[in-house]
Parts: structure tokens; sequence; C-alpha cells
């Protein structure tokens, strides 16, 4: 990067929220995936319109741009492959209206889903989406990524949360999409769009959310199995008598990582766990948790049925839950972590699946999630540095992803394509779709400069995703 591009951009967003020091580069180098690309400078910028402007500067002199939330992806969409300009959001923070009456609130992009979620819940309201890294991931980034969460199985995803967006074109033109009513069909829904676009097509900076009233009482229950095959086949049976919010499974492997941190003492035998939630007022969570009790005590052959006595225990047990994607590089110092979806009734066949390709690739692979909505997280666990390890654990991504599709699944629920994902794009979608969605990205961003080398498959150069 030029030294006059960068006096511009200093211009742009002020000295003192742009930086080009390596110390300070290096912070915005990685995300999720740990894999690294040093950018040349990055811009905290403070307003669209700093962000229009910056998007005008990028466009005159061809600087590839990418924007980043927190970092916290796992699929590589805030990696910068061309070097360029970082766009760190963190400036944009603001919750700028939280309408109680219409159920609807504004915010900035670089807010903190967690903190959102704590603001809204003091006004008695409820936003749904609940991503593990919510403590310290943002709204925009969420968005990004179409962000799910335990709770997608009641409430569903982001997509259904996000009523309209401001956004800057590359071009650094501004537009406004959707609205902030509970209806509108005028014209083609950009809203939808944008939203799991990864940053490739515009920059959000403002965002119009849909909030639900907050529910007034939970009950959560644990079920500890000694089958992993009995336990992922119990989900489908479950969710056709009953209505949980909260559906998450575990597998041996995952239980075993994070055993210190649960509040209480696994039976020797256990194989799995599935934690599930029933919500609602006061009346409707005491039906739905007696009913459910009756329902579990009757499956044959649980190891134990147990509902959390008090929020210190429902808090120690989510937090242990949330705890097993960081504890995972106890096994191995690298993962492969994919996040593929199934149907409900295939469940039970891809867990089994993956151990019989874990046997078979001589490799760790454990699985845990959102098995109310069959979005299962599947990591194989590797050395990078060991290239017959690294060799065995892309073999045995591949198999699953033609595992998921031959079940009826898709190859990501929540984390996007990015660039880990990309080259097996092809496996998914046909070739006009593919062109068609190239043809979107070259619409918006015709000098590709916007998150570029992002989603689509990379040449035959470029080296093997993981």
């Amino acid at each position: 990067m030029d030294k006059q591009t960068i006096n511009q951009l200093q211009k742009i967003v002020g000295p003192d929220q742009l930086t080009t020091t390596t110390e300070e580069l290096l912070c915005y180098s990685y995300d999720g995936t740990a894999r690294e690309y040093l950018p040349e400078a990055v811009a905290f910028p403070g307003s669209t319109a700093e962000v229009s402007a910056i998007m005008r500067l990028a466009s005159q002199v061809l600087l590839p741009v990418v924007v980043r939330g927190a970092g916290s992806g796992m699929t590589g969409g805030a990696l910068p492959l061309k070097g360029g300009l970082v766009m760190a959001m963190s400036r944009m923070h603001k919750i700028i209206e939280i309408d109680t009456d219409n159920h609807v609130a504004v915010v900035e992009p670089g807010v903190i889903t967690g903190q959102f979620q704590d603001e809204v819940r003091r006004l008695g309201l409820y936003y749904p989406p609940d991503p593990a890294s919510l403590k310290f991931c943002t709204l925009g980034g969420n968005i990004a990524e179409c962000a799910g969460g335990p709770s997608a199985v009641k409430y569903g995803v982001t997509r259904d949360y996000v009523l309209g967006l401001e956004a800057v074109l590359p071009d650094g033109r501004i537009i406004n999409t959707g609205v902030r009513t509970a209806k509108g069909v005028v014209g083609y829904d950009l809203t939808r769009l944008l939203t799991g676009s990864e940053g490739t097509l515009a920059i959000i900076t403002k965002i119009i959310l849909k909030l639900l009233p907050m529910p007034t009482n939970r009950a959560t229950f644990l079920v500890v199995s000694n089958s992993i095959k009995q336990a992922t086949a119990l989900v489908s049976r479950i969710l056709s008598q009953h209505t949980p919010c909260t559906l998450e499974y575990m597998d041996r492997t995952a239980l075993k990582i994070v055993e210190s941190e649960l509040p209480f003492a696994l039976p020797p035998a256990a194989e799995s766990l599935l934690i599930i939630e029933v919500d609602g007022n006061q009346e409707t969570v005491t039906s739905q948790a007696k009913n459910l009790h009756i329902f579990l005590k009757n499956e044959p052959d649980l190891l134990s049925v147990r509902q959390a006595q008090d929020e210190a225990e429902r808090a120690a047990l989510w937090s242990a839950r949330r705890a097993i994607s960081p504890s995972a590089f106890k096994l191995k110092p690298h993962k492969i972590s994919e996040d593929v979806v199934v149907p409900r009734s295939k469940i039970a066949e891809l867990v089994t699946f993956t151990e019989t390709l874990a046997a078979e690739q001589q490799t760790t692979i454990f699985t845990f999630g959102h098995a109310g909505d069959g979005n299962i997280h599947v990591n194989i666990m590797l050395d990078k540095n060991n290239s017959e390890e690294l060799a065995r654990g892309l073999i045995a991504k591949k198999k699953l992803f033609t595992q998921v599709l031959n079940l009826g699944g898709t190859l990501s629920g929540e984390h996007g394509i990015g660039i880990t994902k990309s080259e097996y794009l092809a496996m998914e979608l046909d070739e006009n779709s593919l062109e068609l969605m190239k043809g979107l990205k070259n619409l918006f961003d015709p000098l590709n400069i916007l998150n570029p080398g992002k989603i689509f498959p990379p040449d035959q150069t470029s080296q093997k995703n993981i």
C-alpha cells in the first residue's frame, strides 16, 4: 500500500484510527481457523460516511478490503488473503434504538451479541440467536455468516431476525434494504441476500432486528446414554411429541474433554449426553417439563435423566457445552471443524459413519452440536505439521461431505464457506447455480475488491484448505 493511499485513509478515519505497524497488524491477521494472512493496514471507521469514503477510495486504487467483526469465524471469512486493508468494525458498536412497543431494535454491526441479548432482556425482550461465541462475537459478523446456535431448533437462525440493513457497496454507494415492520414485499429481498453473504457483497453498517417477548421460565434436562446411536435416534422421537427450545448432543469424546467443568459426575458407562430445554411461561413450562420427564422415563436403557436444579447448575452446564470447541485442542494441536447438517432422522446414521471413518483413517473424530435441527459439529483432530495426519484428515473431510450429501444434508449450517470449504462447493451446488452466484458477486463487486478469494472455489494452484 503506497504512502498516498495511507495518507488518504488517515484523512478519512483520523490518524489514530489507522494502523500499519507490524505488531498491530498481526492481531488482525487471523480468525477462528488459526490461519494467518497479514494485512497492509487496519482501519477503524466510526460511521457509515467513513465506510463509504473508504470504499470510494478502495475502488479508485483497487485496494482489497476485508471487513472484520471479532474474528471468531471458523471458515476464514475475515482473513485478508490478498493483503490490503482490514476494516475493523469495533468502533461502530452502538445500540441505536430498542423499540419495546414494536419489538424492534436498531444497532450497529460492532455490537457484541451477548451484550445485546443482556440489554434487551433487561427490557423484557428476547433475541434468540445464540452462537457459542456470543460473549465476544458481533452482530455484524453473525449476519455475515447467518449464525445459529442451540436455540435454532425452536426459534430459527440469524436471518429470521434481520428485518432490514443499511449497507455500503464496494464502490461506496449506500443502500437501505428491508423494513422495520412485520411484513414487507417491495422489490427483491436484498436483506436475505446480504445475510449470509460473508462480507463479499456489501459492508453492513446498520441492522434492524426483530425481537420477541422474553420467556419467563425454563426447564433443563440432562439425558445420559450408554449408546451414541441410542441418544441420536432419540432426537426424532422427542421432536415428534415435544417442542424444546434447545436439543443439544455430545458424544463420549466431547464429554471427556469438558468433564471437569460439568456440574455433576457422569456415570462410568456414559457414551453421550443430550441437553434438552423447554421454555415459556410458568404454566407452559411446568406442563412441558412434566410430559417430557414422563416420556424420557419411559425410554429404555437410558443411564440417567436429570433436571437441572437451579440456574447455577444450568449455567455451569452451558459453560461446559460452550467450552467443547476450544477444549478440543487438548486432543491435538489442530482440527478440521465442520458444521454439517442432515435431516434429523439421519443423525444417528451420520454419527455412526463418523465413528467408522475415524477407525478407517486412524484419526480422532468427535461430534457434538445442535441435534434438534440436525446441525452436527464434526471435529477431525490432527497435527497439520504431520503430513500423514493432514492427508488422512483431508480424506476424512471429503468422505464426510460425500456422506452428508448422500443423506440429503448440506455442507454448512452456520459457519459459512469462507476458504476452508470453497473447493468443495461444487459437490453441493450445480453449475448453473454457481455461475449465477458468481454473477451476483460481479454485479455487486465488479472490481473484486471486497473480501476477495472467499466462497468460490480457488484456482488449482491454491493450497489445500483445512
